[in-house]
């Protein structure tokens, strides 16, 4: 039919037929492209978005991971049944445990950049300072007993064990108070 219309000898308008079709076709083709096009950006989003619930899950699971950690930590450090310290080479204290904070007798941050040796007996100072000593040179850990007290107000006998951390140059101190221990065995 379109043969029978179409005069093929006059050039002009088979040229004009020509450009008509071949748009024809390109409007077609741009439309299967866009087509193709979304389909893909589509995909893509989908893919995204997957990748994105993967990593959302990642992070849950490293949040509750890290929530197990804390609550085991707090367990171990805060709640011990032995105090625990971590002092800089001057003695001033960077951190301690609950534990710590009452064989002191004292409130827990309120202990935070005092320095520890205030806590120590008079009679006690030249066997701690010569413990405290010890720790920082030696690569090994150290033991002491000694007498805590504020000016002539004793607290308490205590056993102590210190080492020194060596990434961060603190001394790790566990502290136990063992009046009670030496009472029981004096009788």
């Amino acid at each position: 039919m379109i043969n029978e219309e179409m005069d093929f000898t006059d050039a002009k308008m088979l040229r004009q037929k020509a450009e008509e079709q071949l748009k024809q076709k390109q409007t077609n083709a741009a439309g299967q492209e866009k087509e193709s096009d979304m389909k893909k950006l589509l995909h893509e989003l989908q893919v995204h978005q997957i990748e994105l619930e993967m990593q959302n899950e990642e992070l849950r699971q490293a949040y509750e991971t890290t929530e197990a950690a804390l609550k085991k930590y707090t367990m171990l450090f805060d709640l011990a049944p032995v105090g625990y310290f971590s002092l800089n080479p001057e003695g001033t204290i960077c951190e301690l445990n609950f534990t710590g904070a009452d064989i002191l007798r004292e409130r827990r941050f309120s202990l935070i950049e005092s320095n520890f040796k205030l806590f120590i007996s008079e009679a006690s100072r030249p066997v701690f300072n010569n413990f405290f000593r010890k720790v920082f040179t030696g690569n090994a850990k150290e033991t002491c007993e000694v007498l805590l007290g504020h000016d002539k107000d004793p607290l308490c006998l205590v056993y102590m064990e210190g080492v020194v951390a060596e990434d961060d140059q603190k001394c790790l101190l566990s502290v136990i108070d063992i009046s009670k221990f030496r009472l029981q065995n004096k009788e």
